[in-house]
């Protein structure tokens, strides 16, 4: 019964492509942990940078977000675009961009 809520709401028609979304979202979520990390190491943005600071730990998570969250996008597009499932996350996206303010750069589609 949720499944076929949640189907409807998503606009898509079958099990098989409601398992795929959440396989997706699985995927792109545990890359994106795993890939953190080394990014961030990369652009040295580490715990200890941020040891000296008043509420460190809490301005390095905040940072972490706000940088892998883009990271993340990327990645939800590629592993949709390999299961076959460009079209339904593309339009995920849009809506994601539209919410955090990016209406103006998007068609209505």
């Amino acid at each position: 019964m949720y499944f076929n809520r949640l189907k409807q709401k998503w606009g898509i028609s079958t099990n098989k492509q409601l398992i795929i979304i959440f396989i997706v979202f699985g995927i792109t979520g545990s890359m994106s942990v795993r890939l953190a990390d080394p990014f961030l190491s990369l652009i040295e943005l580490t715990p200890k940078t941020f040891e000296d600071f008043v509420l460190g730990s809490l301005i390095y998570w905040f940072l972490r977000i706000f940088v892998i969250f883009p990271l993340y996008q990327v990645l939800l597009m590629f592993f949709g675009s390999l299961f076959f499932e460009f079209r339904f996350f593309w339009n995920f996206e849009k809506k994601i961009l539209r919410r955090i303010g990016f209406k103006r750069f998007l068609n209505k589609d």
